[in-house]
This record gives C-alpha cells, sequence and structure tokens, in this order.
C-alpha cells in the first residue's frame, strides 16, 4: 500500500534570479506545482508516495516525470499528453522572498486530465488521498478530481486537502470561494493558511481551525501562520508553534507544500488517528514541519528545495 498519493498540477515555476541590461528579469526554471512539492517533502522524510496528473510530451512534461522519479515518487498515474503543453508559472519575488505568480494555463496540460485516465487502483491502494484546489478550476480536471476523491473516500482513505488559493486563475472569488468549501468538506486532514481563512470567513486562524473541525467534519487542522509558525488543532488538542529564528529567506515558493508533506510525514510515522494525537504529538509533529519548511525558503524552487532530514533534525 502507498502511503499518500495526490491529484494535482506539476508546472514549471520560472524565478528571477538577476536582471539583464534592459531591466528585465533572467529566470530559472525549477519543478513545481503544489502537490508535487508536497509528495517531495513526504519522499524525504521516508513515506512511499505517487502523483497523478497530466503533462505535456514537451522538454518540460518530460523533465518533471523524471523530476518525480529522481525524488522517488511513483508516477505511473502522471499522463504525458502529445496534444496539451505543461503549464508554466512565472514568479515575481519581493525583497521578503515573499512570491507572486502569472500563469501560462489557457489551457495547461494539467487541467486536462480526464476522469476515465485515472489509476483507480493506485487511489484505492492509498492510506491518504491529497489534493487542491488549482485541479477544480478548470474541466475535465474538476470532474476528474471529484471522481478521484470518491474513489478514495469509498476506498476507506484519508482525504487530506491544501486549498492552495491562487486567485488568477479563477474567474471570479465566488467560483473561488465555492471550490474552497467543497474541498474543505471532503477533507480529514486540512492544511490551511491565515489568509485563506480571512479570504474565506474573516476568522483569526485559531477561530478557522475550530470552525472547520466543528462544522466541516475536518479531524486535523493545521493553520499556517507563514513566517509566524502555524496554529494545529484536532477535536482534543491544539498548539501554536512559532517558526525558527534566522532564516535567510531567499524564496517561499513550495513553504507551505513542504509543511504539508512534512507533517504528513510525522503524522503517518505516529500511527495514530487523529483524535488520538496529544498535545505533545501536535507539537512534535508542527514543531518538525515549521523546520522543513523554513530551511527550504533558503533555496530557490519547490521540490528542489526540501532539505534533508539530517539538516531538520540539526536545527531542531
Amino acid at each position: 500500500m502507498i502511503d499518500v498519493t495526490a491529484l494535482g498540477e506539476l508546472l514549471i515555476d520560472f524565478a528571477p534570479h538577476s536582471t539583464n541590461d534592459a531591466g528585465y528579469p533572467v529566470l530559472s526554471a525549477n519543478p513545481g506545482g503544489a502537490p508535487g512539492n508536497f509528495l517531495a517533502a513526504l519522499n524525504r522524510y521516508g513515506r512511499s508516495t505517487a502523483m497523478i496528473g497530466k503533462v505535456g510530451d514537451d522538454m518540460f512534461g518530460r523533465l518533471l516525470v523524471n523530476t518525480l522519479r529522481a525524488a522517488g515518487i511513483d508516477t505511473r498515474g502522471v499522463i504525458v499528453d502529445p496534444n496539451q503543453f505543461t503549464t508554466l508559472a512565472f514568479v515575481s519575488l519581493d525583497a521578503s522572498g515573499n512570491r507572486d505568480f502569472s500563469f501560462a494555463r489557457k489551457p495547461g496540460a494539467d487541467t486536462c486530465l480526464r476522469a476515465d485516465e485515472l489509476d483507480e487502483a493506485l487511489i484505492a491502494g492509498s492510506r491518504v488521498f491529497h489534493f487542491g484546489t488549482l485541479s477544480l478550476t478548470d474541466e475535465p480536471a474538476r470532474t476528474a478530481t471529484e471522481r478521484a476523491v470518491a474513489m478514495a473516500k469509498a476506498a476507506g482513505a484519508y482525504i487530506s486537502v491544501d486549498p492552495n488559493l491562487r486567485k488568477p486563475l479563477w474567474p471570479d472569488m465566488e467560483a473561488a470561494k465555492a471550490a474552497l468549501e467543497w474541498s474543505l468538506k471532503q477533507a480529514d486532514i486540512i492544511k490551511i493558511s491565515d489568509e485563506e481563512i480571512d479570504f474565506l470567513w474573516g476568522l483569526t486562524p485559531e477561530e478557522g481551525a475550530q470552525k472547520l473541525l466543528n462544522e466541516y467534519g475536518a479531524s486535523l487542522v493545521y493553520a499556517t501562520l507563514g513566517p509566524k509558525g502555524c496554529h494545529a488543532a484536532t477535536r482534543n488538542a491544539r498548539v501554536t508553534v512559532a517558526s525558527p529564528a534566522g532564516i535567510n529567506v531567499v524564496d517561499t515558493t513550495g513553504a507551505g507544500d513542504i509543511f504539508g508533506g512534512s507533517a504528513m510525514s510525522r503524522f503517518l510515522a505516529l500511527g495514530k488517528a487523529p483524535d488520538a494525537l496529544t498535545e505533545g504529538d501536535l507539537t512534535d509533529i508542527t514543531r518538525f514541519a515549521c523546520t522543513a519548511a523554513s530551511l527550504s525558503t533558503q533555496k530557490h524552487g519547490g521540490i528542489s528545495s526540501v532539505p534533508a532530514m539530517e539538516e531538520v533534525l540539526e536545527r531542531l
């Protein structure tokens, strides 16, 4: 049985690393996509993973598949489509390393995954099924995602969700809110940012976490606080953990995904149901994930920036 299978976007992040004489950014291509970043962290920390998605049969699509394989991620569920082009994201960074995105995705290959292309055996043979809302922006990927979630639920898997809101990809914010609401109502385990909680309900992270536990049926919620850390909660325990100090931030791309994958790796290692987690368990999970995510911001990219286990433990 595979520990975690994720469905969603695989793409290339083009991030600036210098400027030419005319003032245009010189871009570096990095492998990315939130589900891929999430799985890369899980693999780095000892869990078995698989990816479901679609890339183009082009230079970047083939590079992405090879990058996943090199990271130890099972790619049997990744379709390489000669009729589509791999999605591209162009990242701009401010002085603090925080990023903004522009997408070449009209359509991108990730939005073209069809329900009949899903590997049902792969989904049914996974302990956890993970997805985000970028696969809900367009058809046919939206229907494929809904079908995959139903398969995973029928197989008894935990459903893990990271909303990963990217406003430029939605026709309007009401459509975005509806998709986020639907995804959160499917989930047992949720990683959601303070900004997403504010966008949906205008609540504090702590209030948002309780809303998800009490009204949405979630069992475990990580409400991330950017550089400040994370508030984690179950129905029986809650903790707030600070991120490590003294991090020289270069690029925050993928940090939230790496937090999510790192937290999932520690949760699975404990072998407990979410409601059985103690405050000590939650603290250990969240400290590890905050540390891994923080260390990842010292490098460019997502998949390529996951720190080694030894580096995380040394910092802890």
